[in-house]
C-alpha cells in the first residue's frame, strides 16, 4: 500500500523543528506539518525569509502555529544559541528534521575553519542533534530525520583531507557531506538503540526534486533534471513518511520508489554497503565530536 500525508491523522500538540525550512523541500516539508496541526519551527539562516515563508504557511493556513527563528548551521556559535533559546521556551521536540543543505558552491571555509559543504550538510546538524537530544529523550515517539541524497554514491569520506585543503571538487565535497549524512543516522540509531533511548534515527532523500539546490549546477545539467526529477512537494514526501510513518523504524532510509530512486512515491530503500560500514561509522563519530566540541552518546 503507497503511503500518502492523507493517512496521517492530526498532530495538535506536537512541535517540530525543521532547518532550512523557508524554500524548497524545507517549506513544503513545514506546509504539510503545519496542515495538521503540528507546531512548527522554521530553522534558517535569513530570518526575512523565513518570515516570507510563514506568511505563506500562514495563508493556506491560517491557524497554523509556526515560529521563525533564526539557525545558520554553519557556524558551531549560532547551534549553539539557538539550541539553547529553544529548549529554554519548549517543553517538547517530537520532530528534528535536519534538512538544510547547500550544493557543490565555489570552495569556502565556515568561520569554524570548516568546508563549507561538510559544515552546513552534516556538521552543524550533528551538533544540533547533540544539544536537543536531551528534549527529544524527554518526549514520547520522537524522531530524527536526516536527509541524505543519492549523491551519498558519490563519495565517501575523505578522513585524511575532510576539508579539501589539498583541492577542491565541488562534487565530491558534496558527496562526503550527504554521505556523512547517512552514516551519521545509521550511527546515531545504533547508538540510541544501544543507550535504551526510544528515540528514533532515521533518513531520507528526495530523489530529484526541482529546488534551489541547484544553483551551482552546469546549465545544461540543471535544464535536464525537470526532465527526470519531481517537484519540491513530491520531493518532501520522503522526509514526511520518516517523519510520521506508523511503519516506520529506526535506521530506515526512505525515498522515492522509481527511476533508480530518482521520483515517485515514499517508499523505504537502500543504500551503498559503505554507508552502513561501522567502522566507517565510529570513526566519522569520534571526529565529528573533536571538530564541533559536542559529545553525545559516546
Amino acid at each position: 500500500m503507497t503511503w500518502t500525508i492523507e493517512q496521517v491523522g492530526q498532530q495538535d500538540g506536537r512541535t517540530a523543528i525543521i532547518t532550512g525550512a523557508n524554500i524548497g523541500l524545507g517549506l513544503n516539508t513545514a506546509l504539510q506539518l503545519a496542515a495538521k496541526g503540528c507546531t512548527v519551527v522554521l530553522a534558517c539562516r535569513n530570518l526575512d525569509k523565513a518570515a516570507t515563508a510563514r506568511q505563506e504557511i500562514l495563508q493556506q493556513f491560517p491557524q497554523a502555529r509556526v515560529e521563525c527563528r533564526q539557525l545558520d548551521l554553519s557556524s558551531l556559535q549560532s547551534v549553539r544559541e539557538f539550541a539553547t533559546d529553544f529548549t529554554a521556551k519548549h517543553q517538547r521536540l517530537d520532530l528534528l528534521i535536519n534538512n538544510a543543505g547547500i550544493m557543490m558552491p565555489p570552495y569556502s571555509l565556515s568561520e569554524d575553519g570548516f568546508e563549507s559543504q561538510l559544515a552546513a550538510n552534516y556538521l552543524g546538524h550533528f551538533a544540533l542533534t547533540g544539544l536537543l537530544l536531551p528534549l527529544l529523550e524527554k518526549t514520547p515517539g520522537s524522531r530524527v530525520v536526516s536527509l541524505s541524497s543519492l549523491a551519498h554514491n558519490w563519495s565517501g569520506m575523505h578522513f585524511d583531507d575532510l576539508q579539501f585543503s589539498r583541492g577542491y571538487n565541488k562534487r565530491k565535497a558534496y558527496g562526503q557531506s550527504k554521505f556523512a549524512c547517512l552514516v551519521f543516522a545509521y550511527e546515531l540509531d545504533r547508538r540510541l538503540q544501544k543507550s535504551g533511548s526510544k528515540v528514533l534515527s532515521v533518513a531520507a532523500h528526495p530523489g530529484v526534486s526541482a529546488t534551489n539546490l541547484a544553483q551551482h549546477f552546469p546549465k545544461m545539467l540543471s535544464m535536464f533534471m525537470p526532465l527526470v526529477g519531481q517537484s519540491a512537494a513530491d520531493g518532501a514526501l520522503p522526509t514526511l513518511y520518516a517523519a510520521l510513518g506508523n511503519d516506520i523504524q529506526g535506521g530506515d532510509y526512505c525515498g522515492p520508489r522509481s527511476l533508480n530512486q530518482m521520483r515517485g512515491a515514499p517508499v523505504k530503500v537502500g543504500s551503498n554497503r559503505a554507508s552502513r560500514n561501522t567502522e566507517t561509522a565510529t570513526r566519522l563519530w569520534a571526529v565529528s565530536e573533536d571538530l564541533t566540541g559536542i559529545i553525545y552518546l559516546s
